[in-house]
């Protein structure tokens, strides 16, 4: 592909994603498969253009005045990339698979644009929605921009190491002489960080199970469950099974974990994994959606009261991931942030439901908002009396560096804070 045809590659994109409002990844890949001729080369380099507009929009629609594709586009070369509008221009010169040139009020735009400067409002240099900023305010006070400002990065690519196939030392030494450069995640006993890109799932490594991909955040909210062997655990909204492998290991596969989720296509994907995993106590259970807020339905009655644990990782905004999902950010609204609230009290009042006197139910969203983390605990121990709020630091494993994060109650990570994805992580005891 030449650059021109890079730059109208990623124009049909973005129009793409803002006709549908589907996830960027989504549309991205669907563009890929359907390029058969766009080398590994260009889809890198579509990609950055992509993601680069929806990782600045604000500040280019500021600095352009304007939300076209077209413009964002040339005005991330330009002012991002920092090739000047010559340079931008250049490229929409109207050749076989490239823009057609500017028209004059578009060149002039171009021409004429900067980037906002210090003295714009933090949600236009930032970037984020500012109907989110008491939100934001509230969650960080004083760190507000520098939260936002990191929110902004790249985000690394973590791996958990699967206790069951061997120990870090071991998988460190295999990726090395593979040539993947890593180092170990600074809190997660088990992570390994990429120095560089890798095709992970390529790797020998990954196809035997001794490796999966997890965030070191995530890796994080597993270990805070406290998982023992032989307990009995429920995964409410398991998804693709990430933290049910994850707590597998933990347990050494005695005991059983009991992976639960609403989406038949998603938790059809867990099994597979456990097999390449060699997890050997996950059994998985669909959810009828209909029976969310009436307690527990035929499906889980037997485990009323008996679970150890219940590990809610609860639907949320995914403010805490938006480093990988920059589109996420504007794609959430204040209807969808309500409904996420709905659905995060039915989840927690349908998971206690199982837990058994003296068990946890652990609360974990990927979210960095306080209506979607303290709120919703608040409202939660308001109506259940039996439960409690655990300090974090108590279900810690020993000998470990522990985050800094204030101690006493639920557990929060940011990228600024703790380099990991965001995540908010509650221990709610039920008392015996």
């Amino acid at each position: 592909m030449t650059p021109g045809a890079r730059l109208q590659a990623a124009i049909d994109i973005l129009g793409k994603i803002g006709a549908t409002r589907h996830p960027a990844d989504r549309v991205f890949d669907s563009w890929a498969r359907g390029s058969r001729f766009a080398g590994s080369k260009d889809r890198a380099a579509v990609g950055e253009l992509v993601y680069s507009v929806l990782r600045h929009r604000a500040e280019l629609v500021t600095a352009l005045g304007s939300e076209d594709p077209r413009l964002l586009v040339l005005g991330a070369v330009s002012l991002i990339d920092r090739a000047g509008p010559a340079s931008a221009m250049a490229l929409a010169d109207g050749a076989r698979h490239a823009p057609a040139p500017l028209e004059p009020d578009e060149a002039a735009a171009l021409k004429n644009a900067a980037l906002p400067g210090e003295d714009a409002p933090a949600h236009v240099r930032l970037n984020y929605p500012e109907w989110l900023e008491p939100e934001f305010k509230a969650a960080f006070g004083d760190r507000l921009e520098g939260e936002m400002a990191a929110l902004m990065t790249r985000a690394p690519t973590d791996l958990r190491v699967n206790s069951l196939k061997g120990d870090r030392d071991t998988a460190l030494a295999v990726l090395t002489e593979a040539g993947v450069e890593l180092e170990p995640t600074p809190l997660a006993p088990l992570g390994l960080r990429l120095k560089a890109r890798a095709n992970v799932q390529g790797l020998q490594a990954f196809r035997d199970g001794l490796i999966e991909l997890q965030d070191e955040g995530s890796q994080i909210a597993c270990l805070l469950t406290a998982a023992q062997p032989g307990e009995q655990i429920v995964d409410l909204c398991a998804g693709g099974g990430g933290k049910s492998l994850a707590l597998a290991a933990m347990m050494g596969n005695r005991g059983q974990i009991h992976a639960c989720d609403t989406d038949r296509r998603r938790l059809g994907k867990l099994m597979p994994r456990a097999q390449r995993a060699g997890a050997r106590n996950v059994q998985t259970r669909f959810i009828k959606t209909d029976a969310l807020a009436l307690g527990l339905d035929a499906d889980l009655a037997d485990l009323a009261d008996r679970m150890d644990c219940v590990l809610v990782d609860a639907p949320c905004s995914g403010t805490g991931a938006w480093r990988r999902s920059p589109d996420a950010r504007w794609r959430l609204t204040p209807e969808l942030l309500a409904n996420y609230g709905v659905a995060q009290d039915e989840v927690l009042a349908r998971g206690c439901l199982a837990v058994k006197p003296g068990g946890r139910l652990v609360y974990v969203t990927c979210s960095m908002l306080p209506s979607e983390n303290e709120a919703r605990i608040a409202t939660f121990l308001a109506a259940h009396s039996d439960f409690e709020l655990a300090a974090w630091e108590d279900f810690w494993p020993t000998g470990y560096t522990a985050p800094v994060a204030p101690r006493g109650g639920a557990l929060r990570l940011s990228p600024a804070s703790t380099g990991t994805d965001g995540f908010y992580i509650a221990i709610l005891k039920r008392k015996a």
